[in-house]
């Protein structure tokens, strides 16, 4: 190598310092913006250990998290696996916040930090910044400060009522999680300083007048009549916007058992899990979306010669491994790979756009040789989660090459069926199929508050929607419905009706 293609290259060799980072930062930005047109929010790049990466990992990758015991469970299951080699940590964890922060592993070489910043700074940044769903049920630029307050407040909690009474309200809120989101409407926006600081007042007001004699109150001898006898019912329900999807939410509103900081904390638990439901469903697109950036952009690096064939090599390496997809046999295999889907799916709009085939013409006419792959991926980046997203470009070359088909698994049969293959009619139902597989409300039960007279037995009545004849796992829904016990307080039900023909599958209440 001359001493001008050397001068010319961001770094050599495998050690990495400030100086080399920031400037292979400044030459992935300068292509993620002028040849991609990536809108990104600021990026924060901070330099962290192993340990503070298994750390991460247990406080579900959050920067600020309170203390839970289960969060040490899995720092020592992590931990453990690590250091006997069962598993590698992440090269880098990337939080969706303003700015935008990425943790770069320091025991990463120079080629990876490159590679995971044009990966996590614009490729994770572009998706969250511009996203549907992130932009509208999450808070890029109030979640670190509405944790710092989440954290701060628990730990105010334990040291004013004892860690096992708050550890039981987060074990309760944490089983709820998954139901504890609002799924078809839009959830509040997190709060300013301000308003916590009205709310924090508000709640230390409440816990001084609270009385204690409400935790005892017997049902009221105006008790209401089961469902469907009962004349006051729709009324009820009204007043109470019931039925109701969100049961943290619920549960935190019109509990009679609560105190203040309880409700709080259950309000900090919701919050949560509404941050990590955009992300629960678009997984696909979002790796996609990541690897595909930093594909490009590290290869156009080492066109423009700053990077030589080492680094590349290296780079290459470490990009098949994110992308390898197991064969279904393979001890390895973890069902399909969202990086390998979602970047073959990326790579395949970049070759209808510019190299389409008649097949494609036929089934992209919208832009099948336009040759403006950009455009076509910025709009599907910001406008789709993965269900809509492989339903709309999940192309039959892509289906050919994982080798997808369809079977139908009935439980009467002694035997599966392959329903679907690859002809025209086939594309179309593997695509669909595989399309209602990333339902995220496909795949969670629909559990939902259905009635409670609170002026009567203050009976707490569940509905679950069965979809497919999927019932609920017995000895999980019996625990579960002993924490909705615990945070109501009084009697809790849960029946399961066929979605669709409200036909009674089952019944079960709390013991």
């Amino acid at each position: 190598m001359d001493a001008s293609t050397s001068s010319n290259l961001l770094f050599q060799g495998s050690d990495w310092n400030f100086e080399r980072i920031s400037r292979a930062y400044d030459a992935i930005e300068e292509i993620a913006l002028e040849e991609l047109k990536l809108d990104v929010y600021p990026n924060q790049l901070e330099i962290i250990s192993s340990e503070q990466m298994l750390d991460a990992y247990s406080s579900v990758g959050m920067p600020l998290m309170y203390q839970h015991w289960s969060f040490g469970k899995r720092f020592v299951f992590e931990e453990h696996h690590y250091r006997k080699g069962y598993r590698g940590l992440a090269y880098e964890l990337v939080i969706n916040s303003n700015p935008c922060i990425t943790y770069l592993m320091e025991e990463n070489t120079m080629a990876i930090q490159a590679l995971v910043t044009a990966h996590a700074s614009f490729g994770h940044n572009h998706f969250f910044k511009n996203n549907y769903l992130f932009r509208r049920w999450t808070d890029a630029g109030a979640i670190l400060s509405y944790m710092d307050f989440a954290k701060k407040y628990i730990a105010r909690c334990e040291e004013r009522h004892g860690t096992a009474a708050v550890e039981s309200i987060l074990d309760s809120a944490h089983a709820l999680m998954d139901q504890g989101v609002f799924r078809y409407r839009r959830p509040p926006r997190l709060s300013s300083e301000q308003e916590r600081e009205r709310i924090r007042e508000k709640l230390e007001y409440e816990e001084q007048s609270y009385n204690d004699l409400w935790r005892t109150l017997p049902p009221s001898a105006r008790e209401g009549e089961p469902d469907g006898k009962d004349e006051n019912a729709s009324e009820r329900k009204k007043a109470l916007k019931l039925p109701e999807e969100n049961l943290l939410y619920f549960l935190e509103k019109n509990s009679l058992v609560l105190e203040p900081w309880q409700r709080e904390i259950l309000r900090i638990v919701r919050v949560i899990a509404q941050y990590f439901y955009a992300q629960r469903q678009t997984k696909v697109m979002n790796e996609g979306c990541a690897t595909f950036v930093h594909y490009y952009i590290m290869n156009r690096l080492f066109d423009l010669g700053k990077i030589d064939e080492g680094t590349m090599l290296e780079i290459l390496q470490s990009h098949s491994n994110v992308v390898f997809q197991p064969d279904f046999d393979d001890p390895r295999y973890p069902g399909l790979n969202p990086y390998a889907l979602g970047f073959a799916m990326m790579q395949d709009i970049q070759r209808i756009s510019t190299e389409p085939t008649s097949e494609d013409e036929h089934w992209f006419p919208d832009f099948a040789g336009t040759g403006d792959w950009r455009e076509v991926m910025l709009d599907a980046w910001e406008n789709h989660r993965d269900e809509s997203f492989i339903l709309q470009y999940l192309s039959p070359a892509v289906i050919r090459r994982f080798r997808l088909f369809r079977l139908t698994d009935d439980a009467t049969e002694p035997y599966c069926e392959i329903a679907s293959i690859h002809n025209e009619r086939g594309y179309q139902e593997v695509r669909a199929a595989l399309a209602r597989s990333y339902d995220v409300g496909v795949n969670l039960p629909d559990i939902q508050v259905s009635d409670v007279n609170m002026l009567g037995d203050r009976h707490l009545r569940l509905q679950h929607n069965v979809k497919n004849g999927v019932l609920l796992e017995e000895r999980s829904r019996d625990e579960t419905l002993r924490h909705i016990r615990r945070l109501w307080g009084y009697d809790v039900s849960l029946v399961g009706r066929e979605a669709g023909s409200e036909r009674l599958l089952y019944e079960c209440s709390a013991q």
